[in-house]
């Protein structure tokens, strides 16, 4: 394992020079500074984190009544007054590092960590702070010792720190990480070594005095994988626990849809099977039951049995991966677009007419122009939009509009908006094009649920497949290509680009509208910026949050003049603070209330 000791002074200044030419995108001699924290480095770059200043992310007070406080507590209590009055700090996060606790036996050193901001509630995770010992062991998953200038971020070079992870000791999962902290000057090789063996003592205390029903849960999820073949989740608010076949055949949406349901069916004292629609497309079969605690009245958590119940081609797990198609006018790679797009392509390779299910604004239109175009460039497609047709005479004159000119692909739009008299007007017309030699193939597109309304029973009997269209928020890394698009579309096609900081603001949406809303919002983004890189600036506030809940209109002001004050600071919280008037204090609660991303330079 790659570690480092402190070298001398001329070593240091070496490796503080390696420091400044990488920052300044100059070629990093080799040999200089480590491959580890050179990577580190890298992804501090990319992460965009400031390395002329400290700033991490507060996060808030944090709930410390937790399984891996309750396991340390006595181990950092221990372990605590041994350093009593030595400068050395013994350090507690969470496993996105949040300091959750920080014990320093010297006042200066303690004092030296406050400046830094290395105390309860802040984030030294990478990409708030870049390289340091807690943040670099939790991206490497690793005992890690950052020394001196290794450290990304300026004013952390006078000192040493070595990084463990925790792990919970039955669902492997990380939970935390511990730190130990100290003057660069006085470091040694012992200090991982130290690092080692308080992680292993919480792991352990973890495993001894840990909450019984962790093991009760762990007995219960073993027993129901020896006894079922299917998918098999088992879980309670700290850990989550799941066999491979959960792993190959749920996404991470498909996985929260299920643990969510299952959280409700525990919570209303229900032990119920029920059938699910998860967003991948997989219709499921869902059995919950309660797992009792070490007394009947307790609860040690839930175990879920998963059964797919439709298994054709499309739910099998894929040995190999989809492989894009191109589509004119569609961009996109994600899994659930691929498939999608797959799907519709084999029902017009079937001659099945196909029913395209999907939110407002998914592209289902923009799918099938696609799919005619890629089959037949020069033939006819005609696109009926029934939610502003009247009566029944329109279903007619679309058989006269084939005989007139033949249509090679019939697309009629929110088919789901037809009343019962205009949907089986259409249903006999479909059947009369259904009989001729020369018949088009036909798609109409739904909103999700619409297959169910009576109305539409007599008209879907036409439609043998149904393909649903991902909304946006499953596949936002489509984005990336979206966006381009979109821009050219209106217009500023190389003229415009977007920035990855600003991209990366908008994959964090969620995006109701799906692609319709993108198309409204770079609308009037390019009123304002129209050449140029779009930064996160000229975005609408709302991007600049992660939604935690819905804000009253006094929020939402208030949101958007805290917002617009960390633009004008480039970022600097104290210095936005003091624009708006308010405190240090209150303006960390206000961003961590909001869910604002401060935007970075």
């Amino acid at each position: 394992m790659e570690e480092m000791v402190p070298g001398t002074l001329l070593a240091d200044d070496e490796l503080a020079r390696t420091r400044v030419r990488f920052l300044t995108s100059e070629p990093v001699p080799p040999g200089t500074v480590r491959q580890t924290i050179l990577a580190s480095w890298r992804r501090s770059q990319e992460f965009r984190v400031d390395a002329d200043r400290i700033d991490p992310l507060f996060q808030g007070d944090q709930n410390l009544d937790i399984p891996l406080m309750r396991g340390a507590e006595p181990v950092l209590h221990k372990l605590g007054e041994q350093f009593e009055g030595q400068p050395i700090s013994l350090i507690l996060t969470d496993a996105s590092g949040v300091v959750l606790t920080q014990r320093t036996g010297d006042a200066d050193l303690k004092r030296h960590l406050e400046r830094v901001e290395l105390v309860p509630g802040f984030s030294y995770g990478e990409q708030s702070v870049g390289t340091n010992g807690i943040g670099t062991a939790l991206e490497d998953g690793r005992a890690t010792t950052v020394f001196g200038h290794e450290h990304y971020a300026e004013h952390l070079e006078n000192l040493a720190c070595a990084g463990v992870p925790i792990h919970h000791p039955i669902s492997g999962k990380k939970i935390g990480a511990v730190d130990l902290t100290c003057w660069y000057k006085d470091a040694g090789g012992l200090l991982i070594a130290l690092a080692r063996s308080t992680a292993e003592q919480i792991r352990q205390a973890l495993l001894r005095h840990g909450d019984l029903r962790e093991m009760i849960l762990f007995q219960a999820y073993l027993q129901t994988c020896r006894r079922w073949t299917g998918i098999v989740l088992a879980f309670n608010e700290d850990i989550v626990m799941m066999n491979d076949r959960a792993r190959q055949l749920l996404d991470p949406v498909d996985q929260s849809v299920l643990l969510s349901h299952a959280t409700e069916a525990l919570a209303d004292g229900r032990r119920t099977s029920a059938t699910l629609a998860l967003s991948s497309g997989l219709r499921v079969r869902v059995f919950c039951r309660r797992v009792p605690g070490q007394r009947e009245t307790d609860t040690a958590g839930g175990v879920l049995s998963v059964k797919l119940i439709e298994a054709d081609e499309t739910l099998a797990v894929p040995s190999t991966p989809m492989l894009p198609m191109y589509l004119p006018g569609v961009v996109g790679q994600a899994p659930l677009w691929l498939r999608c797009g797959h799907e519709l392509d084999t029902g017009h390779e079937r001659g099945e007419w196909v029913a395209l299910e999907g939110e407002a604004g998914t592209g289902k239109l923009t799918l099938a122009k696609g799919l005619h175009q890629r089959h037949h460039p020069a033939a006819r497609l005609l696109s009926v939009d029934a939610a502003v047709t009247t009566g029944t005479d329109w279903a007619a004159e679309l058989l006269r509009e084939h005989l007139d000119a033949p249509i090679r692909t019939l697309v009629i739009r929110h088919a789901d908006r037809l009343t019962a008299p205009a949907a089986n007007a259409l249903s006999a017309t479909l059947r009369e094009l259904r009989e001729r030699a020369d018949a088009p193939w036909v798609v109409v597109t739904l909103v999700p649920e619409a297959e169910t309304k009576p109305a539409l029973a007599e008209l879907l009997k036409s439609f043998p497949r149904t393909v649903r269209v991902p909304p946006l928020r499953h596949h936002v890394e489509d984005l990336a290509e979206l966006v381009p698009l979109v821009l050219s579309k209106l217009g500023y096609g190389g003229r415009l680009t977007c920035s990855a900081a600003a991209l990366h603001l908008l994959m964090r949406a969620e995006w109701p509208g799906n692609t319709g809303q993108l198309y409204q919002v770079l609308r009037k983004v390019a009123q304002r910026r129209r050449a140029g890189t779009i930064r996160p600036g000229d975005l609408p506030a709302e991007f600049h949050t992660v939604a935690r809940r819905p804000l009253n209109r006094f929020e939402s002001i208030e949101r958007d003049a805290i917002v617009r004050c960390l633009e004008d600071a480039d970022g600097n919280k104290v210095r936005a603070a003091k624009l708006l008037g308010i405190s240090r204090a209150t303006i960390y609660r206000k961003i961590h209330e909001y869910g604002i991303v401060p935007p970075t330079r």
